[in-house]
């Protein structure tokens, strides 16, 4: 009688997901960091935290157009007030006249000072007088140019921005390992900041191995596969932060392969290959990479690892700068999942951002769906938040189709190790994809 294999055995023999990230995240370090200009350094991330040389505002200044004025001049003016009961209402005007002793805008920078009776009439960002510590909105008087009488007076204060109010000198602006947004770039160039200190996007090349493969714009025949890993994990590091290169196509050739791969560890930080992860006859990848050539330094280490789909995955470094290179599957689907799990993490961790990983939260099931024993499944699914709080998670497509579930998925149903069914109604793990819907 024949032997057949033990499903349960063999995963077993496989090395749990966890625990092969963890032996290849602490391989790596973050890059070097660099000093970038501003508009540079946005989508980095900050290599230091990032404090304040100056205050912001600079200098007292009005925040709004209006009359600069001593609230001692004004305060026999009328009052607007409010009630709980009966809301906002008018005590009634009580003007009080004041002297326009000059205009300032935002470009005024002469110093002046205010004298009792009198006021300036200034612009919104015009430096305040000295002694002014309340500017009257333009409304609440009659609009005078010589002369001007305000009918309300508004509280000591108002209409007035202190110099270092809203970013007082030290103020931590933004904390290293913050990615650098449009609004902190604002921030830095207002509080004086033309550099700042990150760590560079990584430089990732993704190249698609396979003497089968044909470019796009042809469909799929015998003996050709179009080759759409190298154009979707291209897209996937660009959508983690990275500056992406596409080679295309290598030939299962084991000279022009070492040759490509040696050539790109110049412009590289991190090289993706697809493809040729496997044993058969055809998979030169595996073959090439497994073998350490002296001289030329690195190597890389093929894992059977529990994870479904794409068990397999390869890690290590090529050329003599040892420059570290990830082997995701040639099956679209699996390729994808593959770069979610590890290609990911490791081009965050190069970025020097933290947490290195997808958020996940815990999602209601709506379908029963049943997940291979012994693998950490990872399933596209559509995520949405419930009216109330919490989430539902929608299964979609996986096993051979995973990539058609994939092009509408915005998360990953993650089943584990153990779990063989999960019913409808349970509690699950949803990883969330960084999707535009």
């Amino acid at each position: 009688m024949t032997a057949t294999a033990d499903p349960e055995a063999a995963a077993n023999e496989l090395m749990p997901l966890a625990e092969y990230l963890g032996s290849v995240l602490r391989r790596l370090r973050a890059l070097p960091p660099l000093d970038l200009d501003l508009t540079q350094a946005h989508g980095n991330v900050l290599a230091h935290d990032v404090l304040a040389p100056h205050p912001y505002p600079a200098f007292d200044q009005a925040a709004i157009d209006g009359y600069a004025a001593r609230w001692e001049d004004i305060a026999a003016a009328g009052r607007l007030g409010s009630h709980p009961s009966f809301g906002t209402f008018d005590a009634g005007p009580r003007p009080v006249r004041l002297n326009v002793v000059g205009d300032l805008g935002a470009a005024s920078w002469r110093p002046v000072r205010l004298t009792p009776g009198t006021c300036f009439s200034v612009a919104a960002g015009a430096p305040l007088p000295l002694g002014a510590d309340v500017v009257v909105p333009v409304h609440w008087t009659d609009q005078g140019m010589a002369a001007v009488e305000i009918m309300y007076a508004p509280k000591r204060g108002s209409g007035v921005r202190r110099a270092g109010d809203e970013l007082p000198v030290g103020r931590v602006l933004a904390p290293a390992g913050s990615y650098v947004t449009p609004a902190m770039v604002a921030v830095f160039a207002a509080s004086g900041i033309g550099h700042v200190v990150v760590r560079p996007s990584p430089r990732v090349v993704v190249v698609a191995t396979g003497d089968e493969l044909v470019d796009v714009g042809r469909p799929s025949q015998p003996g050709q596969i179009v080759d759409a890993n190298s154009h979707a994990l291209t897209a996937a590091a660009v959508e983690a932060g990275a500056l992406a290169y596409r080679i295309g196509i290598c030939d299962d050739d084991p000279e022009s392969l070492r040759g490509l791969l040696e050539d790109q560890t110049l412009r590289a930080d991190l090289i993706i290959t697809t493809g040729g992860t496997g044993t058969g006859p055809g998979d030169m990848l595996r073959r090439v990479l497994s073998r350490r050539d002296h001289g030329r330094g690195g190597a890389v280490e093929f894992t059977d690892v529990a994870l479904c789909p794409g068990a397999t995955l390869g890690f290590g470094t090529v050329g003599g700068e040892e420059v570290p290179v990830v082997c995701l599957p040639g099956e679209p689907g699996a390729a994808l999942i593959g770069f979610e799990v590890l290609a990911w993490p490791i081009i965050q961790l190069l970025a020097g951002a933290e947490p290195v990983f997808r958020p996940a939260v815990k999602a209601h099931l709506l379908e029963t769906v049943s997940s291979p024993g012994g693998l950490r499944e990872f399933r596209p699914a559509h995520v949405a938040e419930r009216r109330g709080g919490g989430y539902t998670v929608q299964p979609l497509a996986g096993g051979p189709y995973t990539l058609s579930g994939l092009a509408e998925a915005n998360g990953l149903l993650v089943l584990g190790e153990r779990v063989t069914a999960a019913a409808a109604g349970s509690t699950v793990d949803v990883m969330l994809l960084d999707r535009r819907r």
